[in-house]
């Protein structure tokens, strides 16, 4: 009699652990299997080096059952736009409402055209908001620091809220950044350009880069608590 070969599982596979979502993910920079909160997608993602370990990282994630849970019934439910809604970009509350023609800021109200991608549609815009605010507020920190103005692009990464590439005598200076900044306050996003901006110069977190940092915005340390408190409800929102 054959025993039976144990299940096998590939990158991207989804499975429940204790009632509860979690993802499975090859990582080649992974040096060990770990679970992560995916907080974008309200789910856990179980880490493991390579595809022979799949199964490892599914037993870790079963162990850690209990955790799992209190994780992620501590994310706040997801927020889905809607018209009758209100959203707020760089500090500015906008009412949320169906109209025709292109998705617009109009005054005080954000209108977009009634069909199945109205949410999509809104999410566009904050992008596009989100693009112009940090490329304004890059270009004077990069100013500040004497340094040539980046490229700056905007995407949505799951945990970071910027990242920078400074120049190299192949490339030219580069800023990416998280659209999610324009839902934030207009001085922690600032805090965020002034931090990558920092990076232009000083490629670490040591004493002169932080130092670059308190030149620019001053105290940092409030701006990132206030990132640390409210990533899980930032991540929330969607169309």
């Amino acid at each position: 009699m054959f025993a039976r070969s144990a299940q096998r599982f590939s990158d991207g596979d989804r499975l429940e652990v204790g009632g509860w979502p979690v993802r499975l993910k090859v990582d080649g920079r992974a040096r060990r299997i770990s679970l992560r909160v995916d907080r974008a997608r309200s789910e856990i993602v179980a880490l493991s080096p390579t595809p022979r370990r799949l199964n490892e990282a599914v037993a870790f994630a079963q162990e850690k059952a209990g955790w799992i849970a209190k994780q992620l019934a501590a994310l706040p439910e997801r927020m889905s736009l809607a018209p009758g809604g209100v959203l707020r970009l760089n500090d500015k509350p906008f009412r949320l409402e169906v109209g025709a023609g292109r998705a617009r800021i109009d005054g005080d109200r954000i209108v977009a055209p009634d069909d199945a991608n109205w949410g999509l549609k809104v999410i566009r815009l904050a992008k596009r908001e989100a693009l112009t605010v940090l490329t304004e507020r890059t270009a004077i920190h990069a100013a500040a620091l004497g340094r040539p103005v980046p490229s700056v692009a905007i995407a949505d990464p799951k945990a970071r809220w910027g990242s920078c590439r400074p120049a190299t005598s192949r490339a030219p200076a580069a800023i990416r950044y998280s659209w999610r900044l324009i839902l934030a306050p207009a001085v922690v996003a600032d805090y965020v350009a002034a931090h990558e901006c920092a990076h232009l110069i000083e490629a670490n977190h040591g004493p002169r880069f932080w130092a670059l940092c308190e030149q620019l915005i001053g105290d940092p340390t409030p701006h990132r608590a206030w990132l640390r408190a409210h990533a899980a409800e930032l991540h929330a929102i969607g169309a």
